[in-house]
């Protein structure tokens, strides 16, 4: 694809909206970047790394640290070892990590955190005190608050024990794993389990004042993959690209949109849902736009990834200041992109089979109206998204398969007359017929003798 810049224009706005939200929120220093077409083609940076005038200036190669971002890295490492054959998302987590009291939680409900297990940990406050072994955190008794696959409960402690299956089943530690199989395939080698270059500090504005207080950082142990990672503005743009589809070699495209399909809705009382969770990765539904990525948080820190599965624009940010508002904050840079400098439209090609034109036109299903189209590779039944409407997915000579909705995975088969000529359609046993209950359509139950009257 072809990689451009934004025009000044706009990137002296998106500009402009950092500065705003770095004096209005007191933060000591924010960067962000925007990506399209896989490349970083904004970045902008506010403030400095103290927090204190005259220090040193932040910018796109800034390590900051990404917090929870770290959990969609350890989750690629455990689809990758799926995609392999080492284990099986509904293996449950006992038989690959023995001896814990999560045993009977599975593999994909730990990725999508409705394993019920306890968020933290049992002992000091996890995220400012140095962590010791897996086995350490095995011993302070960690469990399960609810009963896995019940609902959604965000838990730290279930990726650290998603980093131990990755560490185990490569037999070397998790970080050495996410190094060599995403990091140097993706060139990302500014991201480190601690700070080394060039980094800005972890500080806590205090609330009434303009004063500043530095953070612990530490090693979190067995909790790591929960949250150790630094990174910068320029190596998270990789993984941003990444997940709008840019997988390389990295990952298969089936296995990562897998990854982004909501798994379990975040529910809150008396609100309409617009989270979900995949697998390892947050989901979002905003207005109608969907929205894939990860937010983190540390103590001294605020970090975002959000990323529009639909275009792959997607935007990175990051703060060195335990509270604030970065969210809204990259949320509203992407819009600003997306409204000033709109993907361009392809234009449309005549490409179809006109072979494919004796599917086209009015079916039946019962008595019911509905619509054959090709469209692109895809025969539609419908409109997806409405009703039953599906895409369908050609598989065979007169197979295919659907891609939305109820039909999902289901199949279609064509079936013809003896002259070779389109009698019916046969979905997942359903007949779809030219006329309404066509008695030569062999409808199931068969058709009144007496037909219509």
């Amino acid at each position: 694809m072809t990689h451009h810049h934004l025009e000044a224009s706009t990137a002296a706005h998106l500009a402009h909206l950092l500065a705003t939200a770095q004096r209005a929120q007191r933060l000591p220093s924010i960067a962000a970047g925007i990506v399209r077409d896989g490349a970083l083609v904004w970045s902008g940076a506010v403030g400095t790394l103290d927090g204190r005038a005259g220090g040193e200036s932040a910018d796109a190669d800034t390590q900051y640290r990404m917090g929870s971002i770290t959990k969609t890295f350890v989750a690629v490492a455990v689809l990758q070892l799926r995609d392999a054959g080492k284990l099986d998302l509904n293996d449950r987590f006992e038989t690959h990590v023995p001896g814990t009291k999560l045993g009977d939680a599975t593999i994909a409900q730990l990725l999508s955190h409705d394993a019920g297990v306890q968020a933290e940990t049992n002992g000091p406050w996890w995220e400012r005190t140095a962590g010791g072994s897996w086995d350490d955190l095995v011993d302070t008794g960690i469990g399960r608050r609810f009963r896995p696959g019940r609902q959604f409960h965000y838990t730290n402690v279930g990726f650290g024990a998603l980093g131990e299956l990755v560490a185990r089943a490569h037999g070397t530690d998790w970080f050495s794993v996410i190094t060599r199989d995403l990091l140097a395939p993706l060139g990302m080698m500014r991201t480190t389990t601690r700070p080394c270059g060039r980094a800005a500090t972890g500080l806590a504005v205090h609330p009434f004042a303009d004063v500043l207080l530095p953070e612990p950082e530490h090693d979190a142990g067995g909790m790591a993959p929960a949250g150790q990672l630094w990174t910068t503005v320029t190596d998270l743009a990789a993984w941003a690209s990444f997940v709008g589809g840019d997988t390389g070699d990295v990952l298969s495209g089936d296995t990562l949109a897998e990854m982004l399909e909501p798994h379990v809705v975040v529910d809150l009382p008396d609100q309409p849902w617009t989270g979900a969770h995949g697998l390892g990765w947050q989901v979002w539904n905003v207005d109608g736009t969907r929205y894939v990525g990860h937010g983190g948080s540390m103590p001294g820190f605020l970090a975002g990834l959000r990323v529009r599965p639909d275009s792959g624009d997607g935007v990175i940010a990051f703060t060195n200041s335990t509270a604030g508002a970065l969210a809204p904050v990259a949320a509203e840079l992407l819009d600003a992109v997306v409204d000033r400098e709109p993907p361009p439209v392809e234009p449309w090609h005549a490409a179809g089979e006109p072979a494919l034109l004796e599917l086209v036109g009015t079916w039946h299903w019962g008595p019911a109206v509905t619509t054959g189209t090709v469209v692109g590779e895809h025969f539609v039944l419908g409109t997806p998204g409405q009703g039953r409407g599906s895409r369908f997915r050609r598989v065979g000579a007169d197979a295919w398969v659907g891609l939305d909705g109820y039909h999902v995975g289901e199949p279609l088969r064509v079936v013809r007359c003896a002259d070779g000529t389109v009698s019916h359609l046969d979905l997942a046993s359903f007949r779809f017929t030219r006329t309404p209950y066509d008695p030569g359509a062999d409808v199931p139950g068969g058709v009144d003798a007496a037909s219509w009257r």
